[in-house]
Parts: structure tokens; sequence; C-alpha cells
């Protein structure tokens, strides 16, 4: 932590909280304490004593004593968050020319093109970085993005959406467990037949479509588009994809005015109305066939229905599925 917060080496700071625990030391105690070349301490505790972290003994200048932490490291502290504010303020003011810049681009400036895999996923988590209030995402195979759907955008305050195409969960990539989780960590998740391309847009200012048209991960391309009207019309896509998307239910709790079920009939109700195979439900929620056969047919003897297409009219007709509309439900 101080390493990370501090600006101090691991080295470093492993000496100082040593020499914190001790009254005093000499470099060479230091270094059998640490586990580290003498030499080499003897450095450290020059570079701490001079961010006034470590000092030398008044009545034996050749040993160490440590500052007291909670004046040395408030005051690195201080300094630290002096920094970070600058480089905020600078942020802002290359944010505001790089904006106004985006505004004289011509036609051929509109649209970059990224070429390769790698390339292409470091686009993507160099702008997903740089989310302020909303990330987009078309998923359809293979997978672009790093780590996982929108990467922990959620947890800085931004609302994520993500469309998956159902034969994504077809194949079991990404898994319900996995979808269950982004959905806990406050990502909205909705699923559709079929998406005409895979999207990616951040902020509405920046927008990332892979190509799918190779196979080889070298010769993959995307275009990167920035803020214009096809950036606008790519928005309008989004929304209108996501508005006629089937939502998607972890927990009967996120069901409205449903009969009372359990999380097993709720999720197996999302994934049938999204489209899903038995087989395919079955798999992703780690059941048998069998067991998933006969809550259907339980359901459907609840609701009072003869088919599952009169299953899915009443629940689309009750709205059970529509808890999600205004972005704030957690599962």
């Amino acid at each position: 932590m101080l390493s990370d917060v501090l600006g101090l080496t691991p080295e470093e700071a492993d000496t100082y909280r040593t020499l914190v625990s001790v009254a005093s030391a000499t470099p060479a105690e230091l270094a059998e304490l640490v586990g580290l070349n003498p030499h080499l301490v003897v450095r450290i505790l020059g570079r701490l004593e001079a961010q006034g972290l470590a000092a030398r003994s008044v009545g034996d200048t050749t040993r160490f004593v440590a500052s007291p932490p909670a004046a040395a490291l408030r005051a690195l502290l201080v300094q630290r968050q002096n920094e970070l504010n600058l480089a905020e303020l600078e942020l802002d003011s290359l944010d505001e020319i790089y904006r106004a810049a985006t505004l004289g681009r011509g036609v051929a400036e509109v649209v970059d093109v990224i070429h390769g895999a790698e390339a292409i996923r470091e686009r993507v988590g160099h702008i997903q970085l740089g989310a302020r209030k909303e990330i987009m995402n078309f998923v359809k195979a293979p997978f672009f993005s790093p780590g996982n759907m929108t990467d922990g955008a959620v947890e800085r305050g931004v609302r994520c959406r993500v469309l998956l195409e159902r034969a994504m969960l077809d194949g079991g990539t990404p898994s319900f467990d996995e979808i269950a989780q982004a959905r806990a960590a406050g990502e909205e998740v909705r699923v559709t037949g079929t998406l005409p391309m895979k999207l990616f847009i951040v902020d509405r200012e920046l927008a990332i479509v892979p190509l799918l048209g190779s196979a080889s991960a070298a010769k993959a391309g995307a275009l990167f588009v920035h803020k214009s009207s096809l950036l606008d019309a790519l928005v309008a896509l989004f929304e209108s994809e996501w508005e006629k998307a089937t939502q998607f239910v972890t927990s009967e709790g996120a069901l409205q005015n449903a009969p009372a079920i359990d999380d097993l009939d709720a999720q197996i109700l999302s994934l049938s109305l999204a489209g899903l195979t038995d087989q395919a439900i079955a798999t992703q929620l780690h059941t048998s066939l069998r067991t998933l056969q006969r809550r259907i047919r339980n359901l459907m003897d609840t609701t009072r229905v003869e088919n599952r297409m009169q299953l899915g009219f009443h629940a689309a007709r009750l709205g059970w599925l529509e808890a999600e509309q205004d972005g704030n439900t957690r599962v």
C-alpha cells in the first residue's frame, strides 16, 4: 500500500516498515531483517532520509530511526494529493483542448482504423479506463474486451449496459455465473437474438467497431469512431437494440408482479424468454434437462397457460422483466 499510495518502491516500503518496528538499527542490521543487500539498504536509507521518513540517531549517527509515521506519512500524503489535484487540472485542460480539436475534424478524421486483435484490446481498455459516465457494449463472439465485460467501470460510478447475443449464451461464454456476478456488481445485462455488429461506446463520444471478417487475430481490425453524426447513429442503434432486448434476471426478487417462485424458476424463465434451448439453459444453470422441463411445466400451470409462447406473452403483458428500466436495479 505504501508503494502504491506514496510512490515508494517495494524495497523502500519494506525497509521503512521494518525500521518503524525497531528502536533503531544500523544499515547492516536492517539489511538482515529485510533480507536485502547491505549496500542497497544504505541507498534506500538515504532516499528515506531525503523524504523525511528516516533520520540518524542523535546518540549514534551510524544508526537510523524511523520518523513518526503519523507526521511523516501525512506530509507525503498531502504532497501526493496536491500532485494528483494538479494532474487532474491538467487532465481537464487537455480534455478541453482535445474536445475543441475534435470539432474541427474533417471527414477523413472521423474514423481511424485499428489493426490487430491486441491493438483492439489495448484501445478498448484505454477508452474504458477513461469512461466517466456510460459504457454501451454489443457483445458478439469472439471477445475483444479485456478482463470482464466492462472491467470494473461500475465501481467508478460509470453506468454499464451490456447487450449479449443469444448464441454466446448457447455456447456458454460468458457463463450464467459470470453474468450474475456482473449484474451483482451493478452492470445492466440484456439478451437478444442477433446483433448487427460488435460495438463499444464510451460516454457517447468514442466508439470502437471491431470488424468480424477475418478469423485471424493478426488480420483483425476495427474502426475507431470519433464524435460525429456517424457516432450518433451508432448510439441510436444501440438504444434501439437495447429497448427490444430481453431483461436478464438472476433472482426472483428482480421480477415485477410475478407469482411466488424461487430464484431458479426466475432464471429459467429469463433464459427461456431470451430464446435459449432447453439444453443450453440446463447447462448454464447446472441442472438436469428433466428438472428444467418440469419447472417450466410448473410455471405454465401456475400462470394457467397451455404452452411456452403463451407463458412468454403472459410474462411480457404483466411486465415481469421490467425491473431494470431505471438502470438502478441490483441483484
